[in-house]
């Protein structure tokens, strides 16, 4: 015999006992709170739990089982029975919180896009920032987790500053593979990127203070520093990357792509470098440098990060494993200057005290015994070759913005690349438009991602026929 649902009931109010219980019964079954096969408390005892008689309950489950919504079995209980489907459904979905229409969220709020529910993926996918969860080394990663699961959790919330095997990998990792200048204390852990943002914005920023981001840039970056009451302002990019000289004197945070520049793709150049660090020095500004792809590189010498040729300690590098992984871990870091340190560790013991113990502890051994470098070789052979088939399927129709890591390129055109996406839409093919990017000036093209898409050529080829 199963253990019964501990289904709560309450008999606040007026009218018939009986008539009460029946309705709380019938609601939670309709609603699904109470599910098919579940088994109610005896009647003897959820009467002594209401201190109401035996009979009051029993007439309410006579009721209902009388209508066909309970079921009894001599000897086991009484249970929910099987019941009509389309009445279940329609009545969970009308289901909700009470609407509360004077409450209101601040006004900000109502200038930011609602997120859209994640549907299906289309049949041909060359949106970017994601990468191909067919290349995820599942089998590996399991083995880690479940050797993770073997241990027995601290009895206490942890370090906000997350793992301290992760912190120490994350420092190798990147020192080695990006010759970023860091310990495992300069090393906090964060559920992605965003968090990372929302952290130094949080510590850093006052309201009103300015930040400046690129232009065109990476939108949620925008939204992010926007919601916490800066004013945000566009910074134009050329082909040597962010303009210094445009940057608005009175910036206290500047936020940067030099790596990879999101959604451009070219690099930031050493003079352009070497120009941004000595403004920040001058204007007393923080950089946020965001490394978010740059382990995919298919040409050319990785240029330095800003991080690496900071000596003022002006400079906060964000990284993140949801491009070299998979988006749905939620694990990213970001590194700072010791002056920075309690304030942003005790930010995030504030916003959600720290992340999964279980999968920062599988990402440790996964850097520590070297599958995460493998994993990006075996991963960056198979993207680059991609990479090479969609540069040869567009080039003769589009202006390439050069770029030479990463997990998309930007195609300029003119107007007509809107006209574009929407007719590769319509034959499951999809792909982004660069003014999506764009604030007060857009620009025109396609933005074209291939870490998601498997199916290379004829997704390409259905997309040339948009053309």
């Amino acid at each position: 015999m199963g253990q019964s649902v501990d289904f709560h009931v309450t008999l606040a109010g007026r009218g018939d006992l009986t008539a009460r219980i029946y309705r709380q019964l019938l609601d939670a079954i309709l609603d699904g709170r109470l599910r098919t096969g579940e088994r109610l408390p005896p009647t003897r005892e959820l009467a002594a739990s209401l201190e109401v008689s035996r009979n009051t309950v029993a007439a309410a489950y006579d009721q209902l089982t009388a209508e066909g919504f309970l079921v009894g079995r001599v000897g086991a209980g009484t249970f929910v029975a099987d019941e009509s489907v389309t009445r279940v459904a329609a009545r969970r979905a009308s289901r909700h919180a009470p609407p509360g229409r004077s409450l209101r969220p601040r006004r900000l709020w109502s200038t930011i896009p609602v997120p859209a529910p994640p549907g299906p993926p289309p049949e041909f996918d060359f949106r970017v920032g994601m990468p191909d969860r067919g290349l995820f080394p599942a089998g590996e990663w399991r083995r880690l987790v479940s050797a993770e699961l073997r241990t027995v959790p601290p009895a206490a919330y942890a370090d906000p500053a997350g793992h301290p095997g992760l912190r120490a990998a994350i420092a190798r990792h990147v020192g080695v593979s990006r010759s970023v200048r860091a310990g495992a204390d300069d090393v906090l852990v964060t559920q992605g990127a965003q968090q990372a943002l929302d952290l130094v914005g949080r510590v850093l920023l006052e309201p009103g203070g300015c930040v400046a981001v690129e232009e065109p840039g990476y939108p949620p970056a925008r939204r992010l520093f926007g919601s916490l009451g800066a004013r945000v302002v566009g910074v134009p990019v050329d082909a040597e990357g962010l303009v210094v000289d445009a940057i608005p004197p009175e910036a206290r945070l500047v936020y940067v792509t030099p790596s990879h520049q999101f959604p451009l793709g070219t690099p930031m150049s050493p003079g352009r470098r070497a120009a941004l660090l000595g403004w920040a020095e001058l204007h007393r500004t923080v950089i946020v440098e965001d490394d978010y792809d740059s382990e995919f590189r298919y040409s050319d010498r990785p240029l330095e990060p800003l991080q690496s040729l900071d000596s003022a300690g002006r400079v906060i590098y964000v990284g993140s494993f949801s491009k070299t992984m998979l988006p749905a871990l939620r694990l990213g870091f970001l590194i700072a200057p010791a002056s920075l340190h309690d304030a942003l560790r005790t930010a995030k013991q504030l916003t959600d005290w720290h992340g999964d113990l279980y999968a920062q502890g599988a990402m440790a051994r996964f850097i520590e015994d070297g599958s995460l470098a493998r994993h990006i070789r075996r991963a960056s052979r198979e993207y680059g070759q991609r990479r090479e088939r969609i540069i040869a399927a567009v080039a003769d129709r589009f202006e390439l913005v050069p770029s030479a890591a990463g997990l998309h390129l930007c195609a300029r055109s003119g107007p007509e690349a809107g006209e574009i996406m929407a007719r590769a839409a319509a034959v499951g093919v999809a792909v982004e438009s660069l003014a999506n990017y764009c604030g007060d000036a857009p620009q025109h093209g396609l933005v074209i991602g291939w870490g998601a898409v498997s199916r290379v050529e004829e997704g390409l080829r259905r997309l040339r026929e948009c053309f």
